[in-house]
């Protein structure tokens, strides 16, 4: 629908006003006619349409109808379809007749300039600013959806400084610029109208902290690009080049989506109109363009791996030694983080998250760093933030718990749940739902998540560990068939069954950890016979079972997309659960090949029961299976191979405007 003004006219002087390409002018023939009129006759020069609307039925003139009663139920329309060569160059005349007049008790003349003001961005998603049909003040997801994307600009093209791009006002580097959304302000006809009229680019008051606006006028230069707009500067008045047509502006995002931002930012320009001097500007024109703050998305395991991390601490060179190989093997780069840098702090995993953010025009990794911050606090802003590698972190209002490090942090490959698609998968966050009290992951990591919309979290039960990490009982591997991955859950009842197999065989003299000094070695009979361990591993075992339930639910799993490794666990003095032997589901996942914490399980025939079950529970699906001996580096630390490394990966193939919410 055209954007419509109310024109007032005046039959004492002429009256000039602007009409805009793709507007309507309703003139208010009514508010001036002389006292003694009852009809009128309009008539305009051949560039100006004009619609009688009279008894609900619009008329174009020239009409059989020559003149019009005056009654607050007849309107004038005016448009205009081309552009104004000068000033006034296009008029309509209003003629006013009284009872029985053939002669016209009065005259009103409006003079018209056309022109055509046009704030636009890149609606249409293809990467470029094109204008469109599609209405630019609104903002639609799914694959027909139209509205513009903006990026927080919260790497940093200029290393030396060591900050955000977007922490200042200024634009350092042409990479910066790339960073940005570009919104072209379109300006056509008369030039001189301009110097009349002013026009204003201006951003919501509750929007302005979100966003920066920088124009560099006709200029190249760096030096000529000014912040404009966002902050405290809520309009910007813009002149309009002689010679150009065009206004190019470049606007970055300073914000993420939250509990209390939507994403979505509006600009206008307004056109202004002077009526007489000392009274206030009246607007003429608005036209507006929304974009959308990209959200942060997380990267699940079955996304392949561009770059692992692992810390090198004191006592794990030969962890980071296999960590390494294992790399190798999936042909993917290592990051040692040294420990001049980590300060003994190994756990990397719990320390950040990698995600991405994406627009048309550009995709960069961003790094979510935890609350945790302890020795690995300033890795991620010292020595990840660069050139095109983001950073975003959230401030809690307590000290941080355990359930607020990122191995409390997964995210599920695409699932479909009952016809509702999340092509990005799904977050999973440990919780101490179901009962009462307990650790919960801090409300400004959990609002932040939840705001970013397009991989809905779904919260679990891990407060009955004691570290309370979803990764302690979950991971997801690839697989060939079915929904393309497996959900792997820890399973003592799985690790009881094998046993008792072993048992039966004969084989219950084996014992294990074999090989490792200084730790007890339980046999599989012993460990049959503990009835204080099997009482807690039962427990253990219906806290993983109502997750496999929530897991099934709320990802739309079957029981043919789950596997169940065998694991068992140890209560300690408060009663909360850590792994029995190294936790091989806290897996590290590199495309097929898998870096599991060796389990040190009982010798049969000279190989370890365990590991050999859980290569034939995943070799069929084409994985191949590394176990990394982790037990005196992080197992006895309360940790494993995931804990103590990270993976950055590559973005998904599907375009998050793209989904159906």
């Amino acid at each position: 629908m055209a954007q419509q003004r109310r024109v007032h006219l005046c039959t004492q002087r002429p009256t000039s006003t602007v009409c805009v390409l793709g507007t309507e002018l309703s003139l208010d023939v009514l508010g001036s006619a002389p006292k003694d009129a009852v009809a009128f006759h309009v008539q305009g020069t051949p560039g100006v349409k004009v619609y009688v609307v009279h008894e609900t039925q619009s008329v174009k003139l020239p009409s059989s109808v020559g003149r019009w009663p005056l009654a607050p139920s007849t309107e004038v329309l005016v448009t205009m379809e081309a552009l104004s060569k000068d000033v006034g160059d296009e008029k309509v005349r209003i003629s006013y007749f009284g009872e029985a007049s053939g002669v016209p008790v009065g005259r009103a003349m409006l003079y018209l300039t056309c022109v055509d003001i046009s704030l636009d961005a890149d609606t249409s998603r293809s990467g470029s600013v094109g204008r469109t049909l599609v209405d630019k003040a609104t903002w639609t997801w799914g694959p027909d959806g139209h509205g513009a994307i903006l990026l927080v600009n919260c790497d940093c093209d200029e290393p030396k400084s060591g900050v955000m791009d977007n922490s200042d006002t200024a634009v350092r580097s042409y990479e910066d610029l790339k960073d940005m959304s570009q919104m072209v302000l379109r300006t056509r006809g008369p030039r001189t109208i301009f110097t009349g009229h002013r026009l204003v680019l201006h951003v919501d008051f509750g929007e302005a902290d979100k966003v920066g606006v920088f124009y560099g006028g006709n200029s190249v230069s760096l030096e000529e690009y000014k912040h404009v707009l966002g902050g405290e500067k809520l309009a910007y008045a813009v002149k309009p080049s002689r010679h150009q047509e065009e206004s190019i502006f470049f606007v970055e995002g300073l914000s993420f989506p939250d509990a209390s931002f939507s994403g979505l930012v509006s600009f206008h320009v307004t056109l202004l109109e002077s009526p007489e001097k000392g009274l206030l500007e009246i607007p003429i024109f608005t036209d507006t363009v929304v974009f959308r703050v990209a959200p942060w998305i997380m990267t699940p395991n079955t996304l392949a791996p561009l770059e692992v991390f692992v810390c090198s601490v004191e006592d794990n060179e030969d962890f980071v030694a296999a960590v390494s190989a294992l790399a190798e093997e999936a042909k993917c780069p290592v990051t040692i983080c040294p420990l001049l840098e980590n300060r003994n702090d190994r756990w990397i995993q719990d320390e950040v998250e990698f995600g991405y953010v994406q627009a048309p025009h550009k995709t960069f990794p961003v790094v979510f760093d935890s609350p945790r911050d302890r020795g690995l606090k300033d890795f991620p802003v010292k020595s990840i933030l660069g050139p095109d590698f983001g950073y975003v972190a959230r401030d809690v209002q307590k000290d941080a718990s355990s359930l607020d490090s990122f191995g409390n942090l997964e995210v599920s490959p695409p699932v479909t749940v009952g016809g509702k698609e999340y092509p990005l998968g799904r977050i999973l966050i440990g919780s101490s739902f179901p009962r009462f009290g307990g650790r919960r992951m801090a409300r400004a990591v959990r609002d932040f998540l939840l705001a970013q919309r397009v991989q809905a979290p779904v919260e679990l039960y891990s407060d009955w560990l004691h570290v309370g990490h979803v990764d302690e009982f979950l991971s997801f591997v690839p697989a060939p068939d079915r929904k393309g991955f497996r959900l792997l859950l820890a399973s003592p009842s799985a690790c009881y069954q094998l046993f008792k197999e072993k048992q039966e065989q004969g084989f219950g003299e084996a014992a294990m950890f074999q090989g490792l000094q200084a730790v007890p070695k339980p046999t599989i009979n012993e460990i049959l016979a503990n009835e204080v361990l099997r009482k807690f591993n039962s427990y253990v075992q219906n806290c993983i079972s109502w997750n496999r339930d929530i897991l099934k639910r709320e990802l739309g799993l079957a029981e043919q997309d789950i596997i169940d490794i065998p694991q068992l666990f140890q209560g300690n003095e408060q009663a909360c659960a850590n792994a029995f032997f190294p936790d091989m589901v806290n897996m590290l996942v590199l495309g097929r090949h898998l870096g599991i914490p060796k389990p040190f399980g009982p010798l049969v025939a000279g190989q370890c029961c365990l590991e050999e079950r859980v290569r034939a529970l995943l070799e069929p699906l084409g994985l191949s299976c590394t176990f990394i001996n982790d037990y005196y580096s992080y197992h006895v630390l309360a940790g494993e191979v995931h804990c103590g490394t990270n993976v950055r990966r590559k973005p998904f193939a599907f375009k998050w405007w793209r989904m159906v919410l």
